[in-house]
């Protein structure tokens, strides 16, 4: 009997990934079905599935095809760059309360739009995209040249430092800027609340290469993240890269960072949330985290985003602020489980 128990006690987490990775993926065609159906304009899932088919009214053909689609998977790939940047960073950083925006990624971008309105007179959502991509970039580099100067490798710490500092001052600068014409920031305003609100393919297309390339290097990082955690000794004697899986990790969190930031604007709570949430339910290993992360981020802020459009309907509330609203009881809820927070 002991025997018996023993062999089969192994297969119990491999059970309860297996059945937490369908749930995940059930809740998100749950969340990609409402974010077609609800709106201002309810429709129905018959009416949906017509509209899907090219079939039923033109009203409801172009609320599904021009709006609700192109909404829907810009909040899909926004939250799979969140969570996959969220995942990456807290591994990097061995840091549970580390998210995305620590390497001064939504400063950056930010400071970036501003500048492009303030001197460039720049307000196109197009535009808006460019520079936040550009300066969520330019900063990240400048945070890992500061990390890495005087002696030693760049490392977590000192990396982490550099961006606070450097999001600070971009902060800054920014809001400096915003006050100083409130009119000519107005657009910017609607941008920083973070919303996913005439988001059209042409914003989203040219992101999506990017986005894939960047997850794949995430998925390449994962084995060696996992023996990072093991401490720097034990992952050199394992044959890890240290210097390689650092660089990979800056590099792609940046790149989802910055367009996920793009996007939608700074999203908070996805991607310093969903990481604990993959780790209470997969368990330590980098690799499930990092799926589980993928799959649950993009029904975060799906049903945020849906949540947002009926509260106050007809008008809306931008997903950023419903992140921020669900995201913190939760927050605080997971980090109290030792399990959850614990890396």
């Amino acid at each position: 009997m002991t025997t018996a128990v023993a062999d089969r006690a192994p297969v119990r987490p491999h059970l309860r990934s297996g059945w937490g990775l369908l749930a995940l993926l059930v809740l998100l065609l749950v969340a990609v079905a409402l974010s077609l159906m609800v709106g201002s304009n309810p429709l129905g899932p018959s009416t949906v599935i017509e509209a899907l088919r090219g079939h039923g009214s033109a009203e409801a053909g172009y609320v599904v095809h021009e709006l609700r689609i192109p909404r829907t998977l810009t909040g899909l790939v926004v939250g799979v760059a969140l969570g996959a940047a969220g995942a990456l960073i807290q591994a990097f950083t061995r840091n549970p309360l580390a998210d995305p925006g620590i390497l001064g990624v939504n400063a950056g971008a930010a400071f970036a739009i501003a500048v492009g309105v303030a001197f460039f007179g720049l307000h196109s959502a197009t535009a808006f995209v460019a520079l936040a991509v550009t300066g969520a970039l330019v900063v990240t580099v400048a945070v890992y040249l500061i990390g890495s100067a005087g002696r030693g490798a760049a490392d977590p710490i000192r990396l982490v430092l550099a961006g606070v500092a450097l999001g600070a001052l971009c902060s800054g600068m920014t809001t400096g800027m915003t006050l100083s014409d409130p009119d000519a920031f107005d657009q910017m305003r609607s941008w920083h609340a973070g919303s996913l609100l005439g988001r059209g393919f042409e914003l989203l297309v040219p992101m999506l290469p990017v986005v894939v390339a960047a997850l794949l290097v995430a998925f390449l990082l994962a084995p060696g993240l996992n023996a990072l955690a093991l401490g720097e000794d034990v992952a050199r004697a394992q044959g890890a890269n240290i210097r390689l899986i650092r660089g990979g990790a800056v590099a792609a969190v940046t790149v989802l960072a910055a367009i996920a930031t793009a996007l939608a604007g700074p999203i908070s709570f996805v991607g310093l949330m969903v990481p604990h949430v993959a780790r209470w339910v997969f368990g330590v290993d980098q690799r499930a985290i990092l799926t589980g992360s993928v799959l649950l981020a993009p029904v975060i802020v799906l049903c945020s985003d849906v949540l947002g459009r009926v509260l106050i309907a007809p008008a809306e509330i931008p997903v950023g602020i419903v992140t921020a609203l669900v995201g913190a009881p939760v927050l605080i809820a997971l980090v109290r489980r030792r399990r959850a927070s614990a890396l």
